[in-house]
């Protein structure tokens, strides 16, 4: 359980929720939590964060700013990744 009071399950579902309607895997592994989020239609793996530390999610906010900044950093690969279809 992580500091926030969250289950490894709680949490696992709030960050794949937030990235509907794509396809978003969590992994706990000891205190570390690797997310994967992967288009549906192409099956490509679309972003990769690994080695978040549960114990920097001690609070909602801490939750809220690292689905924010996946969220970012996902959207810049898939504009990456236009461009480069484009060029």
């Amino acid at each position: 359980m992580i500091a926030c009071t969250l289950s490894n399950l709680e949490l696992r579902s709030i960050i794949e929720g937030a990235f509907l309607p794509s396809r978003c895997n969590c992994t706990v592994i000891d205190d570390t939590m690797t997310v994967e989020v992967i288009d549906p239609r192409t099956e490509r793996v679309e972003l990769l964060a690994s080695g978040i530390k549960l114990d920097s999610l001690d609070t909602s906010r801490a939750l809220c700013d690292l689905i924010l900044k996946l969220r970012a950093d996902l959207q810049t690969t898939q504009s990456m990744q236009q461009h480069a279809l484009a060029s």
